[in-house]
């Protein structure tokens, strides 16, 4: 087994029903909910939203203050019509528009939002990255 994967990212949420309520408008659908946590297949990948609160006592530090906005998580698109659609469907969902959707300096094009709990997202398309028929990614070898 390859130790460079990633097979879970769990986001903190101040609210677990207002965070499902957000990325079950933008389509997504539960694959399993545990009442305190719910998870989303992606893939090969599996994304979990989990309270704040019981996230920090379940990483043994209950006295500590989950923050947001370290890091981003990303979605590429095949085209830039396509980020337009997306950004636009989180935005109506009720996430935080950062840097609408536009070309960028190293050749693609992308934009920002941060979902209810200020977890940032990037949507973008990327002309030197293509994407699997599925919508993964493998990137090109250079």
């Amino acid at each position: 087994m390859t130790p460079q994967r990633v097979t879970l990212i769990t986001l903190g949420v101040a609210d677990l029903d207002r965070a499902k309520a957000f990325y079950g408008a933008l389509g997504w659908i539960p694959t399993a909910d545990e009442g305190a946590v719910v998870f989303y297949q992606l893939g090969g990948l599996v994304l979990g939203l989990f309270g704040r609160a019981a996230l920090a006592r379940d990483q043994g530090r209950p006295d500590a203050s989950l923050g947001t906005g370290a890091m981003t998580l990303a979605q590429n698109f095949g085209t830039e019509a396509a980020v337009d659609i997306a950004y636009a469907a989180a935005i109506k969902a009720g996430a935080t528009a950062l840097k609408a959707p536009e070309k960028v300096f190293w050749g693609g094009y992308s934009g920002y939002y941060a979902d209810p709990d200020g977890h940032v997202w990037e949507l973008a398309h990327n002309p030197f990255w293509p994407l699997n028929p599925d919508g993964s990614l493998t990137l090109p070898k250079t």
